[in-house]
């Protein structure tokens, strides 16, 4: 039985783009990515609104600082054979990082994380599949218009600066831009279509990292 691990925000949470709540379970890319897979492999989601790389969020009353909490989530799930993280969109607030080499930074900093935990009972580090997130998008709600004012350009360089961290770092890297775009209700989230999207294009690229 292998183990796969989904690191990362509301995208990976499934919030709905008009804020009315989250997609069905057969939605969301995480369980869609094990429907694909099948039985052979537990695909656990680990899915935080407003989680981060690394950066502390104050206006929060948790903790969205994803550097901060890898390693209870690594610790909980071990042995893993692989963890995939979405992380970035969160950072393009403007009071967060703003930009995409900072979030680059950030992405470096959980690749670390994952490698140098002292996981129990000998369990090895598991493989790494970085995944850049899609691109913001243009949108005329006032509140995630103004959140993400400065960062809409920079999110358009995160798959660049990310292929690069993860080819240093010799990890997998794959871009859910090339398959979901954001919805134009708030530039920022997810449709049912664009979810699914990306469970179905990773998942041979899981199947060949985990040798299925």
């Amino acid at each position: 039985m292998k183990t796969v691990l989904c690191y990362g925000d509301s995208l990976t949470w499934g919030y709905i783009p008009d804020g009315s709540g989250r997609h069905a379970l057969e939605d969301r890319w995480p369980q869609v990515l094990q429907a694909q897979l099948g039985p052979a492999v537990t695909v656990v989601a680990d899915g935080l609104n407003g989680r981060t790389t690394a950066y502390d969020d104050h206006l929060s009353g948790f903790q969205r600082n994803g550097a901060k909490t890898l390693t209870n989530a690594l610790g909980t799930h071990f042995p893993l054979d692989l963890i995939i993280i979405m992380l970035g969109t969160n950072d393009m607030k403007t009071f967060i990082c703003g930009n995409a080499q900072g979030t680059k930074r950030g992405m470096q900093r959980l690749i670390e994380i994952v490698r140098t935990t002292p996981y129990q009972q000998n369990a090895k580090p598991p493989q790494i599949l970085v995944m850049s997130p899609p691109a913001l998008g243009e949108t005329q709600g006032p509140e995630f218009r103004l959140t993400f004012e400065q960062g809409v350009e920079q999110s358009r360089l995160l798959a660049d600066f990310y292929r690069d961290a993860a080819d240093f770092a010799g990890c997998v890297f794959f871009d859910a831009g090339s398959v979901a775009k954001v919805s134009p209700l708030d530039g920022v989230h997810l449709d049912a279509e664009n979810t699914r999207a990306i469970g179905k294009a990773v998942a041979p690229i899981v199947r060949d990292i985990l040798d299925l």
